[in-house]
Parts: structure tokens; sequence; C-alpha cells
């Protein structure tokens, strides 16, 4: 599904390629701070401390959660400067791609980047040594890690949605309820091997961002029955 937005929405347009592959490379660097932050936080720690580890984990995650979306704000402000420049050298004095377009672009390289990595990770423990579930863990590890990976692909892309709506209409509760959203689908991951306590709420919460950037994008129901009728 991540590839067929990309293919359909994004790939034809240059534009938005450099819009993705900008958003994309800020994840990367919100990721690469908080693992920065990470490491030199398990090194000045005792690794015999168990609770102390534990403590440290949770932190690493809230803290990585509150980089990528503060390197969201920063995101847009510089595309908000260059919507400022497109307007200066365009002919008729109009961007060549609105906002919410470009929210939507930026969203979507979030989400890919932090999709790239996930396989990343399940690609190096599927190298081994020893077999997933050998050990009476579940098998269905990757299974449900790949529909992990999907889930915040999307919602990366709605949370770019919603969070560059609050700050073009300063909205702020829009941008608390993606931080608070964000926070609550990596908090979850610490349910699993219960695969049903991540996967169940990571997937309400989607439909709920979903349906919330679908009408902050000017969507509706009559627009929905179009679409399922085939009627123009």
């Amino acid at each position: 599904p991540a590839l067929g937005l990309f293919l359909f929405t994004i790939a034809r347009d240059p534009l938005r390629i450099i819009i993705l592959i900008a958003g994309a490379f800020f994840w990367l660097v919100s990721l690469l701070l908080s693992s920065l932050i990470w490491f030199i936080a398990v090194k000045a720690s005792d690794p015999n401390d168990e609770p102390l580890q534990k403590g440290l984990l949770i932190f690493g995650v809230m803290f990585s959660v509150l980089l990528q979306e503060a390197f969201r704000f920063l995101y847009y402000k510089l595309l908000r400067k260059a919507i400022e420049g497109l307007v200066a050298l365009s002919e008729d004095g109009c961007s060549p791609i609105s906002i919410q377009q470009m929210a939507y672009v930026a969203g979507v390289g979030f989400g890919l980047m932090s999709g790239a990595f996930s396989m990343i990770n399940l690609l190096a423990d599927a190298l081994g040594p020893g077999t997933v579930g050998i050990y009476g863990d579940s098998q269905l590890y990757f299974l449900t890690s790949a529909f992990m990976t999907m889930v915040l692909i999307f919602l990366h892309t709605f949370w770019g949605i919603l969070f560059f709506h609050g700050c073009e209409n300063r909205c702020w509760w829009e941008i608390v309820a993606v931080v608070v959203m964000h926070l609550a689908v990596s908090a979850s991951s610490f349910c699993n091997p219960v695969y049903v306590g991540s996967l169940v709420p990571s997937y309400v919460l989607m439909a709920v961002a979903a349906t919330w950037a679908y009408l902050l994008s000017g969507g509706s129901a009559q627009n929905v029955r179009r679409f399922l009728l085939c009627k123009s």
C-alpha cells in the first residue's frame, strides 16, 4: 500500500519527490540524534541494573517521538519558506503545490523512512542465528511486524496532514493530539509479544487519524459515496 501511494500520487511529480526525500532526511536526522542520546545514556549507566535499563528504554522511546515531532515542525517551517520562494518565482504569483499537498508528501516521506528502518531491523533478525519461535516465542513475529510497519507508514502520513493543518491555523491542540497519538502507538509496542495489545490500538488510532485527516482535507461522506458508486 505504501508503494502504491508513492507510485500513484508522488512519483510523477519531481517537486513532490524532492519534498518526500527531504522529509525522509529530516526523519533520519531525528533518529540519528535520538540514537546518539540513547547510546550515551546506555554507556553511562549500569548494564546489570534491569529497572534502570527498562526506564532508559521508556525514556528513549518518548524522547525519540518528541524529537521526531520537533523535526516535523522544523520541516513545516522550511516548507513554508519554500512556498514563499516558489510564489515569488512563479509568473502567475501562485505556488505549484499547496501546503496541504506538501503536508501529505512530507508525511509519506517520514513514514517511508520509518518503515525502511523497521524492515532493516526485521531483516537483521531474519539472518539469525536460530529461528524465531524456537524457544517458544511467537511465530507471528514477522507477520505482525509487517502489519505494524504498514500502520506506522500510514500514521505518519495522516499525522503530517494533521500537524501541518494545526500549524497553519494555529490549532495547537491538533499538534498536541498528533504527539499524544504518536506516544500512544510507540508505548503500545511495550505490550509485545502480546501483539494484540499493540496492533489493535494502532489500527484504531490509524482509522481515527485517517478520518480526521480526510475531513480536514475537504473530504465528506458524499465524496466517499460517489467514489464507491463510481460517480463523478
